[in-house]
């Protein structure tokens, strides 16, 4: 038996604190600890939140040395690496917080949007430990728990506040009045913006992820020196589209592939710029669309410095404050889905071994 347990695994019995309810274990009082499991795409994640705010320890397994090679997510390669991560994950992330596996009160685990297979993983061992240990589990939307990562900072927004989610497989504006109760307003009808920016860095040649590296490599440019086709669609509403930005910029490269190599800052730059001025644009009219003076940047692409900084600018211009994670809360953590978990266990709202994961889910409803 593992040493996480500390014991004898005990058959079920509720550790002090806790009591059974209709056959299922819920904390009676004081601090709640949840241990949180990501393993939507290709990080292998645990986390321990206590009160589903306070980060005891967070721990996260890269994949991307794995992935390079072949220019992005390999999902059997994704799946394979994350059944060989998961209990060294989870035991050094119980070992920062100074735990035995039997001290957590029970466990949020992504149940999706993301590639089944990975998400198999982590969603089986979440079960199989729950139930070993007699206490309560929840699936938690991946997407839910993006925009939950703000509250993990010192200066949460109050509710109601807008959500602009960003990252390698998701883009979309969410209205967000509590912790679990999401509306979604717009999102992107073909590439995610994340995805936009990996496809670009590969017709560059820049290698992958070509998030952080386009970041970089634009600052060198000048983002107004090559124009970029901006896809507002209809300006009153807030879906997005990425697919045709991305073939603009395979087409320069095509009609000026003997002189790239000098262009690659402008090139990089003038993409950014593009894909910012839609998502920015869009954010802003959806608060005042809601009347909110207060917006969650969230996703990976929240990392980009270029983003953060216009969406804070274009929004202070029209009185709204925003909220971004700080850069390891941006992208795919464990941490986020404890907190989302925290706040379903709270309200009373478990899983059970039936349920299964889902790999689309537009509306984190």
């Amino acid at each position: 038996m593992n040493s996480w347990l500390g014991g004898s695994g005990d058959d079920r019995c509720p550790a002090p604190g806790h009591f059974f309810i209709d056959d299922r274990f819920y904390p009676d009082k004081g601090i709640m600890i949840i241990l949180g499991i990501e393993t939507s795409c290709d990080e292998t994640a645990a986390a321990v939140v206590r009160e589903g705010t306070a980060i005891a320890a967070s721990v996260i397994a890269s994949q991307i040395e794995v992935h390079q090679r072949y220019g992005g997510v390999v999902p059997e390669l994704a799946s394979r690496k994350h059944i060989e991560a998961i209990v060294p994950v989870i035991d050094e992330a119980l070992n920062k917080a100074d735990l035995l596996l039997r001290d957590i009160d029970a466990i949020a685990v992504t149940q999706g949007p993301g590639l089944v297979g990975a998400l198999l993983v982590g969603f089986a061992f979440a079960k199989a430990c729950a139930y070993a240990l007699g206490i309560p589990w929840v699936g938690v939307n991946h997407l839910k728990g993006h925009i939950n990562s703000v509250f993990l900072e010192p200066d949460p927004p109050s509710f109601p506040f807008v959500a602009l989610l960003v990252s390698g497989g998701h883009t979309g504006i969410y209205h967000v009045t509590s912790h679990t109760t999401i509306e979604l307003m717009g999102q992107t009808r073909d590439d995610a913006a994340g995805e936009a920016f990996d496809k670009v860095a590969k017709m560059l040649e820049l290698g992958y992820p070509g998030g952080g590296i386009l970041d970089r490599i634009s600052r060198s440019g000048d983002p107004a020196r090559i124009k970029f086709p901006r896809a507002y669609l209809d300006r009153s509403d807030f879906d997005f589209s990425f697919s045709g930005i991305k073939t603009a910029v395979n087409r320069y490269i095509l009609n000026h592939k003997d002189h790239i190599k000098d262009q690659i800052p402008d090139i990089a730059a003038g993409f950014q710029e593009a894909v910012m001025d839609v998502l920015c644009y869009k954010a802003i009219r959806a608060a005042m669309r809601k009347s909110c003076k207060r917006i969650a940047l969230v996703g990976g692409v929240a990392a980009n410095s270029r983003l953060r900084e216009k969406l804070r600018s274009d929004a202070q211009r029209k009185g709204i404050s925003v909220h971004i994670p700080s850069l390891q809360l941006c992208g795919d953590n464990a941490a986020m889905i404890a907190a989302v978990g925290y706040h379903y266990l709270k309200a009373g709202i478990v899983s059970d071994l039936q349920d299964d994961v889902f790999s689309r889910n537009p509306l984190p409803g």
